[in-house]
Formats: C-alpha cells, structure tokens, sequence
C-alpha cells in the first residue's frame, strides 16, 4: 500500500509515522480502496470518529482506568479523581488516600499502578514530552517498565496520544472480535494469523483498528 497521505518524521535519526485530523478520512479512504471489508464498514457506518487524546499524565491516567472495564466505567473513574483533585497531575494525585482512590472508584491495583506512573513522572523516570520523539518501539519500552502498564496500554497510548499511524492492538478484545467477524475468522484464530492479516493494512494499521472499532462499536452483535 502507497503512503502519500502519511507524515514521516525524521527525529533523532528515527522515522515516526503519524496521522492527524487533516488525512484522517483520506487514509480511511485508501484503505477502503484496498479492502472492501473496510469499504463495506464506511458505507454502513460512516467515518469512525477522530479518535485522539492529549499527550498527558491524565491520558495515561484514563488508559489505565480503561484497563479490563468498561470505557463507560472508566470514564466515571476518571471524572471522580478529577471532581477530587481539581486538576489531575503526579503531585495533587500522591496526596490522596487509598480510601479517597477508592470513593473515586479505582481498585487497590489501579490505585498503585496510578501511584507508581506519578512517582515515575516526578522523580524524571518518565519524560511524556521525551516520548514524542521516540520510534514506537522505544515508546513501547519505556512505558512497558512501569508497574501495571503492559503492551495494551502501551499501544493505545501510542494511538492515541501520540497518532502513531502503524498499531494493530492484538490484545484488544473489541478490535480483535471485530476483526474476526469482519474477516469471518474462526474463534481460535491464533493472534500470529491475525498479525499477518493486518500486514495488507500497513502502514496505516492504526486507522484500521479505529475502523474495526467503529464497527464494533455501531452493531457489536452485527457480522459484515
């Protein structure tokens, strides 16, 4: 697949694919072009919705509240610490009790994964405007060596608040279900067969997960 509508930066000798709110359909569009799976989901459903999130101690925040619950649930978490705090940030969020964590609905786990992405932004083991100029994989590793941040995480946060164009999030259950239907795979489908279905997708594998969630998301009973 050509890639004329993607943004190649060269930072710190690294190419960083993007995408952003300006080549957001037409990506959509020339994947469309090349799968009629995904064509067949824009004619039924429209464009997915320009998902994205400010690069931010609260984004990360809110992707680990999402973590196994539902995105309604979290996002209650996540206004309940905010109406508690005023403004979420590594220093107000280190002063609130276990008790408090809790009355803002966060489990005993989340409360220390919460505490230990603070700790880590305070103390300089973690740099978020550093991350922006990493290639993927380097995003990938600094985040993955905190407590309760695994590859899921990680991947969304790469989608997300960073617009990395190339993300295909095998350990999301609603992309991977909906990949399934869409592809009429099997229910055992190994996550190794779906990896090299999403090759076809490069390097705008991130746009075609928001795609699939899209579909999900409007009729997640719904076979293509």
């Amino acid at each position: 697949m050509s890639n004329p509508k993607i943004f190649s930066i060269f930072d710190n000798n690294y190419m960083i694919q993007q995408f952003a709110k300006t080549n957001y359909q037409a990506i959509c569009d020339e994947l469309a072009s090349n799968d009629a799976d995904l064509q067949k989901i824009i004619h039924i459903h429209g464009y997915p919705p320009f998902w994205s999130r400010p690069n931010s101690f609260e984004s990360l925040v809110h992707i680990i509240l999402e973590q196994q619950v539902s995105l309604a649930s979290a996002l209650s978490a996540l206004n309940k610490l905010k109406e508690r705090v005023q403004e979420l940030t590594p220093a107000r969020v280190l002063l609130l009790t276990d008790e408090e964590f809790r009355a803002c609905y966060c489990s005993r786990q989340k409360t220390s994964y919460i505490k230990c992405l603070a700790e880590a932004l305070l103390n300089g083991q973690l740099k978020l405007d550093e991350l922006s100029h990493l290639p993927d994989e380097g995003v990938r590793s600094k985040l993955v060596t905190l407590k309760g941040i695994g590859n899921w995480t990680a991947d969304v946060y790469l989608m997300f608040a960073l617009q990395r164009a190339d993300i295909f999030p095998t350990g999301d259950l609603a992309a991977v279900n909906a990949l399934k239907r869409v592809k009429q795979l099997p229910a055992d489908t190994t996550k190794e067969k779906m990896l090299e279905i999403t090759i076809q997708w490069q390097p705008y594998r991130t746009i075609a997960a928001m795609l699939l969630w899209h579909y999900y998301l409007s009729s997640p009973k719904a076979k293509v």
